[in-house]
């Protein structure tokens, strides 16, 4: 079943989105007359959803709906309707949000950068203490062998 989505749009332009994605959406299978008919009957109720909802015009929504075409009439499918809604005051809020994301992404690529060079500082010191290690060993051995000898 084909699915009309506007994508992000201000609520005060909701309506021309509608239009053209279902214009976009079908392209060379319907009479235009028709696709206006159903673009108005859609808006037409998404309209009566956005009063009901308290929706502002510089609200920002994103609407979804699916469609089928039957006898080359574009029949809604109202129960899979979806709006988004995001309020002019949330759009503050999740920008300020999105700040302190970012900055607690770059601090954690500084720490994990941090984090990294400490490990490579960690395997030299290892391979350093192994050869020290090794080197005792043999020393030993050796000693080992010498005080046997004698």
């Amino acid at each position: 079943m084909p699915r009309l989505s506007t994508g992000f749009v201000r609520a005060s332009g909701y309506a021309n989105k509608v239009r053209k994605v279902l214009f976009a959406l079908t392209r060379g299978e319907l009479n235009p007359e028709k696709v206006v008919r159903a673009a108005a009957q859609l808006n037409q109720y998404l309209f009566e959803k956005l009063q009901e909802t308290g929706v502002r015009k510089e609200d920002v929504v994103r609407i979804s709906i699916e469609f089928s075409i039957r006898n080359s009439e574009i029949m809604w499918n109202y129960d899979t309707l979806k709006i988004e809604v995001y309020k002019r005051e949330e759009e503050e809020k999740l920008v300020e949000a999105m700040k302190e994301v970012e900055e607690s992404e770059r601090a954690l690529e500084i720490a994990i950068e941090e984090l990294s060079k400490l490990s490579e500082k960690l395997r030299g010191l290892s391979a350093e203490v192994s050869q020290i290690v090794e080197q005792l060993k043999r020393e030993y051995t050796s000693l080992k062998l010498e005080f046997e000898e004698e």
